[in-house]
């Protein structure tokens, strides 16, 4: 058994760049920073940001373009995959980028005053049920919370790992 799964919480670096496939299929391609702060040895703040490439398709994509812009803060789940490719030299080259196919907007700033929640379907489910996911949710989001109460969901957690 094997998981290929990320999740990833964070703002984009630019707005989101749409294409469209010859079959009419919508791509959008954006850039997710991440970053992590912590206090060093001497008890100053320090930051690491990752930069991560993102990549929409069908519906997804559509709704990424029209809603979401630099700055926009979104929760993203997809696949990660490389890609192999060769520069000008000749030289193999690899790139990572996370295909998603779960994404929420964290941005409470939208005209609906609301968060959005979309998940793409599995390539055999009707696209029209990924578009009604579009609408604007009247409720927080539901993505992992880092507050305090993430501890509750483990009372019953079964520590003995097989491995």
């Amino acid at each position: 058994m094997s998981v290929n799964k990320a999740i990833l919480i964070g703002h984009l670096g630019k707005d989101p760049e749409v294409r469209y496939m010859p079959s009419g299929e919508a791509v959008a391609n954006v850039t997710l920073a991440t970053s992590e702060t912590w206090k060093d040895k001497n008890g100053e703040k320090q930051e690491k940001t990752e930069w991560h490439n993102i990549v929409f398709f069908k519906r997804l994509a559509e709704i990424a373009g029209e809603y979401l812009k630099k700055g926009s803060q979104i929760y993203v789940e997809g696949r990660i995959t490389t890609e192999k490719w060769q520069d000008k030299e000749g030289k193999d080259r690899y790139t990572t980028k996370i295909v998603a196919s779960e994404m929420k907007m964290l941005d409470r700033k939208s005209s609906g005053g609301g968060s959005f929640e979309v998940v793409e379907n599995k390539p055999a489910a009707s696209s029209s049920s990924s578009g009604s996911a579009a609408a604007p949710a009247k409720s927080a989001p539901t993505a992992p919370s880092t507050g305090s109460g993430q501890g509750r969901n483990f009372d019953n957690f079964d520590d003995d790992i097989p491995f």
